[in-house]
């Protein structure tokens, strides 16, 4: 067995160092029983946010803004921040264990991704509406899980550990996939992760072993720039969302991390058939809880179609 990186010992130390003297000083421990259950949630949630291309926010945002009555914006701006903790945690994890990742895609997706998610947090968030937005979520990802489960029935599918023979159309490519990646992120505090993992695994057929962990060290940039935004530029951070934070802080240092440690012990199928039951378990749950109007299930039916529509184009033509 692996000894755990120094990177990630060190993060760990200091994360967990600079949380105790904190709630120390401040006596804020009554935190984590005031929010339990979103500790609770973010338990699950960082396990998955390590071990697949979801991010924590794909579990804390449905769970948030569903079941617990938490507004769209204080869920986001929670994922933001928890997620700079846990999925920091897992990329320096991945980078220590010198896990294979592909960094072309790691480095295009994250300059596109940069763009959408200031794009996107000044001219775009503010024109979603709460229950659209979270309708728009569940069933974009639900169209992916079912294009991904169809190609993983094929018993000829080939994979790949990183995009062969790179050429200027592949950056563009990831370029504009980050874009709209970003956009996505802005909304939900995650997104660009798994959409660009949809571009990897379907058209250019690499292997989720590969695409899970260079997914992930994407995600931690880009809401490490979500937080900051939120926090020290737009100054919307409310003050529920930096209580849940802390509340959380110390389950996601180690459960991130632990996730992206099983998972790279899992065949690639297993990965598939783990991420699959989750988005449709997010759609399941959100159709019972929100109960769409005729409109809402309208959109929810186009938006279902068109993910259907891209991602099976992307797999039927296949970059070679």
């Amino acid at each position: 067995m692996k000894k755990l990186p120094k990177l990630y010992i060190a993060f760990f130390l200091l994360v967990i160092t600079s949380w105790l003297i904190y709630v120390t000083q401040n006596d804020l421990y009554y935190y984590i029983e005031k929010h339990l259950w979103a500790v609770i949630t973010m338990i699950f949630g960082s396990f998955i946010a390590g071990s697949s291309p979801e991010g924590s926010a794909a579990v804390a945002y449905p769970v948030f803004t569903l079941l617990l009555d938490i507004q769209p914006a204080g869920a986001r701006n929670f994922a933001f921040a928890i997620q700079s903790i846990g999925m920091t945690a897992a990329s320096l994890l991945i980078l220590g264990l010198r896990l294979k990742v592909d960094w072309n895609y790691i480095k295009y997706v994250t300059i596109g991704g940069i763009a959408g998610l200031i794009l996107g947090t000044y001219y775009v968030v503010p024109l979603i509406s709460p229950p659209m937005a979270k309708l728009f979520f569940v069933s974009l990802w639900l169209s992916f899980g079912i294009v991904l489960w169809r190609e993983n029935s094929k018993p000829t599918r080939v994979v790949h550990d990183l995009i062969e023979n790179f050429q200027k159309s592949d950056m563009s490519r990831l370029l504009v996939f980050g874009l709209i990646g970003g956009v996505i992120s802005s909304i939900f505090g995650t997104g660009i992760n798994i959409f660009t993992f949809c571009l990897m695994t379907i058209y250019y057929g690499i292997n989720e072993k590969v695409a899970v962990p260079s997914s992930i060290i994407i995600m931690s940039i880009e809401t490490i720039l979500g937080f900051f935004i939120h926090a020290g530029v737009v100054n919307d951070f409310q003050p529920e969302a930096f209580e849940m934070w802390i509340a959380c802080i110390p389950f996601v240092v180690i459960f991130a991390p632990l996730g992206s440690f099983v998972v790279s012990k899992l065949p690639r199928t297993a990965i598939a058939n783990f991420l699959n039951i989750i988005l449709l378990v997010q759609f399941v749950g959100a159709m019972w809880v929100i109960k769409p109007n005729f409109f809402q299930s309208m959109v929810c039916g186009i938006t279902l179609i068109s993910g259907l529509v891209l991602f099976l184009f992307l797999s039927k033509n296949p970059r070679t």
